[in-house]
């Protein structure tokens, strides 16, 4: 099974470790999860695999693939997709203009195509719609499509920021506190989705504060604690670790 990887990871500000020689996989098709008190690093790890930051020692793969060094452009074109902590959505444009973006990888043609308007870029964008519309309608987004994103309720903005995500295609998906602001019958409603995406056989690594939440997705969890790496295992093993309660809720 290919996995995402953190081997030795580490990254430091002004001498400062925000990550410390973290090492952990995403295997496809599983959802793991990052969880941690606040400033436990989990979004600089975010940020580290999709290169968004450099990674002072250590190394990044993803299928076998090293992308430790590579730009975040690049690390998407090798199928590595995330979600953010703020939903970052084209307010103004419509929902599936809104996920069209997510399929930029996709597109084949070229600058000069576009220029002149060949044939080819009309069948290209034709094809792209169809395609979003599916996209939308398997996550029930279908009616929305017309409507202004900003429009959306919170719940609906979250769902599309991921399918936006989904629409490269990635085989792995980091998603950074998902659920974060949504009430049980929202979180539950992501959660299915989520299921759904994993069984595909993309990896996702979920890094969230809901720790039910995690609990009841999760094969794997890994806790992190000012950096580093405080525990792995199964919810249930992670959950009673004295260590875990310590970082989460004081002695």
């Amino acid at each position: 099974m290919t996995s995402l990887r953190l081997e030795g990871v580490s990254r430091a500000f002004g001498g400062v470790h925000a990550v410390e020689g973290l090492t952990l996989k995403v295997p496809r098709g599983t959802i793991t999860g990052l969880i941690g008190p606040n400033g436990a690093g989990k979004s600089t790890v975010v940020n580290l695999i999709t290169g968004l930051l450099k990674i002072d020692s250590g190394r990044v793969t993803a299928s076998d693939v090293d992308v430790t060094e590579l730009e975040p452009h690049q690390v998407a074109r090798l199928g590595i997709s995330r979600t953010f902590q703020n939903i970052r959505l084209f307010t103004t444009s419509s929902v599936l203009d809104n996920l069209l973006v997510g399929f930029h990888r996709r597109e084949t043609r070229g600058l000069m195509a576009n220029l002149f308007g060949m044939p080819s870029v009309a069948r290209e964008l034709s094809e792209l719609k169809r395609r979003a519309q599916a996209l939308l309608e398997r996550f029930d987004m279908l009616r929305f499509a017309d409507l202004p994103a900003g429009d959306l309720s919170y719940g609906h903005q979250r769902r599309l920021e991921m399918m936006r995500a989904l629409a490269s295609e990635p085989q792995f998906l980091l998603l950074d506190e998902p659920v974060a602001g949504m009430n049980d019958v929202e979180a539950a409603q992501m959660g299915s989705i989520y299921r759904e995406v994993a069984s595909s056989g993309v990896g996702l690594l979920l890094i969230e504060h809901n720790v039910r939440f995690v609990a009841k997705l999760c094969e794997t969890v890994h806790v992190l604690d000012s950096g580093r790496l405080l525990a792995s295992g199964s919810p249930a093993v992670v959950f009673n670790n004295p260590a875990v309660v310590e970082a989460y809720v004081g002695t």
